[in-house]
C-alpha cells in the first residue's frame, strides 16, 4: 500500500457560498463521508492545513487583486468579480489556508513522508486567472502549487492533468508561455460549456507552444471518447515530457449523474482515469501525484468516487 496523505479541514467548510450555490460545504463533508464509510481514513496519512505564505499566492497572482479579494472580504460584499463567484468574510482566509494545504501536501511528498496526495478542499482553483476570479475559484491551487515545487524544491518540468468537465482556464494562461509546466485538459466542448475556452487549436504561445494540450468533448460522448482522447492525447504527450511531479485537478462533474454537464462518464471512468495517471506517476515522477479537489457536484455520487479516488491513490484495487 503506498503511503497517500489526505487533506481536509473543517475550516474549509467556513466558505459560505450561500444555500443554493452548487459548491457548497457539503461537498466536502460528502467527500469525507466517502472516505470514513469505505473505511480508508485509517490507512492515509492526515496533512495539516496552513495558511499559505503570500509570496507563493504572489508567484501567480497579481498583488492588486490580493489586495481587491481581501477588501472585498473584509467589506463583507457576497459575490466578487461575478456574480456565481458567492462569498463571505470568510473566503480570503479560507482560500489561503486551501492552498497552504496543498503546499504542505506537496512539502510532506518531496520529503518522502508520504508518496502522494489527495487535497479535499475548497474554494476550487482552475478558473481562477492572474487578476480575476472566475467559476467559483479565487486563488488557482494548482498552479500556486507548481510554482512552490519549482522554486522552493527545484521540480524543473511539472505535469497536470485536468479532467474536470470545465476547462481550466486559469491554468491554462497562467502556463501558456511557460515550457517547464505541461498543461493537460480533457473537457465538455467549450462550445457547450462554461468557460468557453480549451478548443484543440490552443496549444500554448511563444516558448511554451506545444506545452498545452486540450481534448474537448462533444456533449454525449461518454467513456469510450473519453478513453480515446486519454490514450491518443495525454499518454503520449506524458511520455515525451516526462514530469516529475502530476498535479491532478481532480473534477468529477463529468459523471452521468451530475447536472453540470453531459459528458455522462461512468464510476468505473473515474476509476481508470486515476490508474492511468499513477501509471504514469510511477514511470516519470517516482509515483509523485498530488490531486486537487476541483468540481463534482452530485452529493449522491460524491462520496463513491472520492473513495474510489483515493483507493487508486493507496494502490488498493476499488
Amino acid at each position: 500500500m503506498r503511503k497517500t496523505g489526505f487533506l481536509y479541514d473543517d475550516r474549509y467548510l467556513l466558505h459560505d457560498t450561500g444555500q443554493y450555490h452548487p459548491e457548497m460545504p457539503d461537498r466536502l463533508r460528502a467527500a469525507y463521508k466517502g472516505l470514513e464509510q469505505a473505511g480508508l481514513l485509517q490507512n492515509i496519512i492526515p496533512v495539516k492545513a496552513v495558511k499559505a505564505n503570500q509570496k507563493w499566492i504572489e508567484a501567480v497572482h497579481s498583488i492588486k487583486y490580493l489586495m481587491r479579494f481581501e477588501d472585498a472580504c473584509l467589506l463583507g460584499m457576497t459575490e466578487f468579480d461575478y456574480p456565481d463567484n458567492q462569498m463571505c468574510k470568510d473566503t480570503y482566509n479560507i482560500a489561503a489556508l486551501a492552498v497552504g494545504g496543498i503546499m504542505e501536501a506537496a512539502k510532506m511528498m518531496m520529503e518522502g513522508r508520504i508518496e502522494n496526495a489527495f487535497c479535499a478542499v475548497r474554494p476550487p482553483g482552475h478558473h481562477a486567472e492572474v487578476s480575476k476570479a472566475m467559476g467559483f475559484c479565487y486563488f488557482n491551487n494548482v498552479a500556486i502549487t507548481a510554482r512552490y515545487l519549482q522554486q522552493e524544491w527545484g521540480i524543473g518540468r511539472v505535469g497536470i492533468v485536468d479532467f474536470d468537465v470545465h476547462h481550466g482556464n486559469g491554468t491554462q494562461h497562467i502556463f501558456e508561455a511557460d515550457p517547464t509546466v505541461f498543461y493537460y485538459s480533457v473537457h465538455e466542448h467549450p462550445s457547450f460549456s462554461f468557460p468557453g475556452t480549451g478548443r484543440d487549436f490552443e496549444k500554448g504561445i511563444d516558448l511554451g507552444y506545444g506545452f498545452t494540450l486540450n481534448s474537448p468533448m462533444l456533449p454525449g460522448q461518454g467513456d469510450t471518447e473519453f478513453k480515446h482522447l486519454i490514450e491518443r492525447d495525454l499518454i503520449p504527450a506524458f511520455a515525451q515530457f516526462q514530469p516529475e511531479v502530476i498535479i491532478v485537478s481532480a473534477g468529477f462533474d463529468a459523471h452521468i449523474d451530475d447536472e453540470m454537464s453531459n459528458i455522462n462518464l461512468s464510476t468505473e471512468c473515474y476509476t481508470w482515469i486515476m490508474d492511468k495517471i499513477m501509471e504514469m506517476g510511477d514511470s516519470y515522477s517516482k509515483g509523485r501525484v498530488l490531486s486537487v479537489l476541483e468540481g463534482g457536484y452530485c452529493l449522491e455520487r460524491l462520496p463513491e468516487l472520492i473513495a474510489n479516488h483515493v483507493r487508486v491513490l493507496l494502490g488498493i484495487k476499488p
